[in-house]
């Protein structure tokens, strides 16, 4: 008995500081695990509209060949969802388009934004999704 009396009182505990070191440090490991877990699953609620403008071009020439009346441009969705463009700038001025909404990944030839330009003038055209943000700009002056 008095032999297990000893070992009792041989025996040392960790300080108190040692085990709040350690405490803090499984706190802030389990911490990290969460805050990426909770990214990873936020990541597929959330979505990007993106639309990258791969040409423009004046075409239309009026007779005069001072003017034309329509731009055509050339998009891909390089976003995570499908894109409604429903309304286009140019110049900060509304055009006249056609709605037209684009899968990710996809590409839209050919879509024309009705505007009436002047040669060797430069011309941003900026598109606008159906919330009203600006999901695609690209900027080209008129051929002379």
């Amino acid at each position: 008995m008095k032999t297990l009396r000893k070992l009792r009182k041989n025996a040392k505990a960790l300080s108190p500081v040692v085990a709040s070191i350690i405490l803090i440090a499984v706190t802030v490991a389990v911490s990290i695990a969460v805050a990426a877990w909770m990214g990873a699953l936020t990541v597929g609620f959330m979505g990007s509209s993106s639309i990258t403008v791969t040409d423009m071009r004046f075409t239309d020439a009026a007779v005069d060949g001072l003017s034309g009346t329509t731009i055509t441009l050339d998009l891909k969705n390089t976003g995570t969802k499908s894109v409604t463009i429903s309304q286009a700038k140019v110049n900060n001025d509304p055009a006249s388009i056609t709605a037209v909404t684009i899968d990710s990944g996809a590409t839209e030839a050919d879509f024309v934004v009705t505007y009436d330009w002047s040669t060797g003038n430069p011309y941003k055209v900026d598109l606008y999704d159906s919330s009203g943000q600006v999901v695609g700009s690209y900027q080209a002056t008129a051929p002379s």
